[in-house]
């Protein structure tokens, strides 16, 4: 089978890149410096622009617009927060324990009412970005077909129940997810063994590229500079070191993900070893034929998950092909990163392998295989900082879970760059520490030990027609910090 591997992404292959060469760096000093093209950096320079119109703001990104996890992902703008809630309300009563006064413990609400704010921030940038592609003419494909975690087993149902009761914990409400049966769950997606699903309309399919690149455009038209094959290296108070010489500026926001440590400073959140890049995969297949999708229904095209401890997550494409995306080969030793995101022959076969599980009947050719990395910290959660002394800002450690969240960090870090108290600024993410992941080599035996524990949990479950979570997984789940 040939196929396409690597080259980013199937997404960035299909839309065309921008027509400029790098632009000139700025010689004069910025008053927002943001380094990282991605959806957090471009985001941040938009609604930047939209409250200062008359700021001198400039974008630069080692390689072009979108080349990251913002260009490579499975397309779900959706309601995932991006953490472990029970972490971060924990860490919201220990902080209003401690300084009542700091900008969590200010707000008032204890851990529980902290992440329920949090989520209702998620739901509000759905419709935000929505509602911006659509006053920018910004076409990414987007649909608004909600999300549906499907189970092919009893203990992927027990999964299901107990996501739906954590989820009315930390601010579902009945409008936001609906329980479907077999029969409804198969109407929707006709996928093999479907015994039951959470469906959640609030979210969106999207082409990632389309919307990188889109916003890209917006912002170049309203006088945004970016500064595309152009690697940040040292950043300090003011100024930040290039492959192209010293950019200056009044602020600077670093919005790098699973790529923060490609540059070194006094870096607010980056300390240490706090994030590291763990590699997601996908494949996307040849467009498939209308008789096809008679059969397997896919009709609003939903985004697509299931209950599995090595889950999947997919979409029906705008021209009729499957994406689907799974964890495969999760990390290089001492956080090696992706380069143009070739995938291992049996990461591919894995992927494909799970498409089938889903859909037995269907024949498929892929047409392009690449993976990307996550930013993730040692509990999985998201944070969000700024040094007032240094005006520097940095977000990362979105886990998977960025599409959305990438809208909301940017919007919270011009917030805490303004220096006034908001809603925003008073979210959990806000200066979450997360600790320091162990060093090499514990760091990969770790992380693939948790990954390969997750898929004998998957075949002792399947094996053993179990109706609950094995305590394998469980004990998987604890190791990884990821447990609720």
């Amino acid at each position: 089978m040939s196929y396409l591997n690597g080259e980013a992404s199937h997404w960035l292959t299909q839309s065309p890149p921008a027509p400029d060469s790098p632009s000139p760096l700025p010689t004069e000093k910025q008053d927002l410096v943001i380094v990282g093209g991605g959806l957090t950096g471009l985001w941040s320079a938009y609604y930047a622009r939209q409250a200062h119109p008359d700021w001198a703001i400039t974008i630069i990104d080692a390689t072009h617009i979108g080349y990251g996890a913002s260009g490579r992902n499975g397309g779900w703008l959706s309601t995932l927060l991006p953490g472990n809630r029970v972490k971060y309300a924990e860490a919201v009563d220990r902080a209003r324990a401690t300084d009542p006064t700091g900008p969590v413990g200010s707000a008032g609400l204890d851990g529980i009412a902290s992440v329920r704010a949090f989520q209702s921030a998620l739901f509000d940038s759905i419709d935000d970005v929505l509602a911006v592609c659509e006053t920018e003419g910004i076409d990414a494909h987007q649909i608004r077909g909600g999300h549906i975690d499907i189970a092919q087993s009893e203990a992927g149902m027990s999964r299901l129940r107990d996501l739906q009761a954590g989820n009315e914990q930390f601010g579902y409400g009945p409008e936001d997810m609906q329980f479907l049966d077999a029969k409804a769950t198969r109407a929707r997606i006709d996928v093999a063994g479907a015994l039951g699903s959470l469906y959640f309309p609030a979210t969106a399919a999207i082409d990632p590229a389309l919307l990188t690149r889109g916003l890209a455009r917006v912002l170049r038209e309203q006088g945004v500079t970016i500064c595309e094959d152009t690697a940040a290296g040292h950043i300090g108070k003011g100024v930040v070191s290039t492959t192209r010489g010293q950019v200056s500026g009044n602020t600077v926001f670093i919005c790098l993900e699973g790529y923060s440590d490609t540059v070194t400073g006094d870096l607010p959140g980056l300390q240490g070893r706090q994030v590291i890049p763990v590699f997601s995969s996908m494949i996307a297949t040849e467009p498939l034929q209308p008789e096809v999708w008679e059969s397997i229904g896919w009709e609003g095209r939903e985004c697509l998950g299931d209950t599995a401890h090595t889950f999947i997550y997919a979409q029906r494409t705008a021209d009729d092909r499957i994406a689907i995306g799974g964890r495969g080969a999760p990390y290089a030793y001492r956080s090696g990163l992706p380069g143009d995101g070739e995938v291992p022959a049996e990461v591919v076969d894995l992927l494909a392998g799970r498409l089938s599980s889903l859909f037995p009947d269907l024949d498929f050719d892929i047409a392009h295989a690449w993976r990307g990395a996550l930013g993730v910290t040692r509990d999985w959660c998201a944070g969000i900082f700024f040094d007032p002394e240094q005006r520097i800002g940095v977000a990362r450690g979105y886990a998977g879970h960025g599409v959305t969240a990438t809208h909301l960090a940017a919007r919270t870090l011009l917030d805490r760059a303004s220096g006034q108290a908001t809603p925003l600024t008073a979210l959990p993410w806000n200066d979450h520490f997360s600790g320091q992941w162990e060093p090499e080599p514990v760091r990969w035996l770790g992380i693939r030990s948790m990954y390969r524990i997750f898929g004998i949990a998957d075949t002792w479950e399947r094996a053993t027609r179990a109706k609950r979570t094995s305590l394998l997984a469980r004990f998987g789940s604890h190791l990884a910090g990821l447990a609720e």
